[in-house]
């Protein structure tokens, strides 16, 4: 008779976890969208502050994709400005320099970015990038999206600049870790 009852809850439990595999991938948009140069999706202009005080515009969002890929795009006003070194677990990141000049550490490896050049920085290796030029602009592309979008309103809704201790539990709450100081560049 346990067997029996074992058998019943399988066959019920299986339905079911295929139903919410259809309603989880119902979550993507099911249909293609341009987003113009020079603005962003939902969010708008989505100015940072703390780590810099760029501009990051949405161009695809994890919302759109079930998660699945995020893409932004940052337009660089913070020179010899960048972020802390730090790890995502759980996320691939793809940056291509779009114009001005870039220093990005990867692991142990360092290097110089200029237009035209991407980057590849694989999940749990330590990475930092700092802008070297007076203005410049980047796509970033993040896969899987993670928490990363919540992360930039975060840091936009700062009124000043952040503590250090602050940055870290924010990038802790959006499942990040910083590891280390900023890149410093001459």
């Amino acid at each position: 008779m346990k067997r029996a009852n074992f058998l019943l809850s399988c066959l019920v439990t299986i339905p079911l976890s295929g139903f919410r595999k259809m309603e989880w991938h119902n979550l993507r948009v099911d249909k293609g969208f341009k987003v113009s140069a020079g603005e962003g999706r939902g969010q708008g202009h989505i100015k940072l502050k703390g780590v810099n005080s760029n501009i990051l515009d949405v161009k695809v969002s994890g919302k759109d994709t079930n998660g699945d890929l995020a893409i932004f795009e940052q337009t660089g006003l913070s020179p010899k400005r960048g972020t802390p070194l730090h790890i995502h677990p759980a996320q691939d990141e793809i940056f291509k320099i779009i114009e001005g000049e870039y220093y990005f550490q990867v692991g142990m490896d360092k290097y110089r970015l200029k237009a035209g050049d991407t980057i590849f920085l694989p999940r749990k290796v330590p990475h930092a990038w700092t802008q070297i030029s007076e203005q410049a602009k980047m796509n970033v592309i993040v896969q899987p999206a993670g928490k990363l979008e919540e992360f930039f309103v975060t840091m936009a809704a700062f009124v000043g600049e952040p503590t250090k201790e602050q940055i870290a539990k924010i990038f802790s709450d959006h499942e990040m870790e910083v590891v280390g100081p900023p890149l410093k560049v001459d």
